[in-house]
């Protein structure tokens, strides 16, 4: 009944870009692996702009005072690396075999939500299946609150600009609305959709296609 009415009550919707040298496992064979380097003019690239598109200074500079005026600490030295380090374990041992993949980034960690496995085509509600998905990630979240969440929702060139801002928009907000319904406080938070404007591949082919519609999330380190 919780799950209806919170799909009834959001409109909402995730792969991770990743870059040469980032290593990942692949949810479903377990392998560790390396990407290989996007090509293309009209490919956007590293994973490092995933943190990037929303962590700008003032942003990042608002949510931390919010944080630590809130009484959260901030971390500081071989405790950030540490800190993440544990959280990065523990978000990899719930998700295994849920398709949603696990990248380190120095001491980021980035969550690839592919969306054949979070929204069906053009929708932007959940899947039932991944209430369970993000119901993990919520449970390490607050596990571990001195961390920021930035949400992007992404989408491919298929329909108008405007649709598929929108689409974006909602499909961003939905995952962090479920997070956010799971107690994971709403400061840590930044939201954004890019619509089409930063394809990780290319939009000539369905397999392209199905890796640019996809929602992703940044986790950072809430630092002194």
């Amino acid at each position: 009944m919780r799950k209806m009415l919170f799909l009834k009550a959001v409109a909402a919707g995730v792969v991770v870009t990743m870059v040469a040298g980032c290593t990942t496992i692949n949810p479903y064979t377990r392998d560790t692996q390396t990407s290989k380097a996007t090509k293309g003019a009209a490919i956007g690239a590293a994973t490092g702009a995933v943190i990037g598109l929303l962590t700008g200074d003032n942003s990042h500079e608002r949510r931390k005072r919010a944080l630590i005026g809130a009484g959260i600490g901030g971390l500081t030295g071989g405790g950030i690396g540490y800190y993440m380090d544990v959280q990065e374990a523990k978000l990899r041992q719930k998700l295994e075999g849920t398709g949603v993949s696990v990248t380190r980034v120095g001491n980021n960690i980035i969550l690839n939500m592919p969306s054949n496995v979070t929204f069906r085509f053009g929708s932007a509600d959940l899947k039932p299946d991944f209430f369970d998905v993000l119901e993990s990630v919520a449970l390490v979240a607050n596990e571990y609150p001195k961390t920021l969440i930035d949400v992007a929702g992404h989408t491919d060139s298929v329909g108008s600009d405007e649709f598929n801002q929108n689409l974006s928009d909602q499909r961003a907000q939905t995952v962090a609305r479920y997070l956010i319904s799971q107690q994971v406080s709403q400061a840590r938070f930044e939201i954004a959709g890019y619509g089409e404007r930063h394809p990780v591949a290319s939009n000539e082919t369905e397999s392209g296609r199905a890796q640019n519609r996809r929602v992703e999330l940044a986790l950072i380190p809430l630092t002194e």
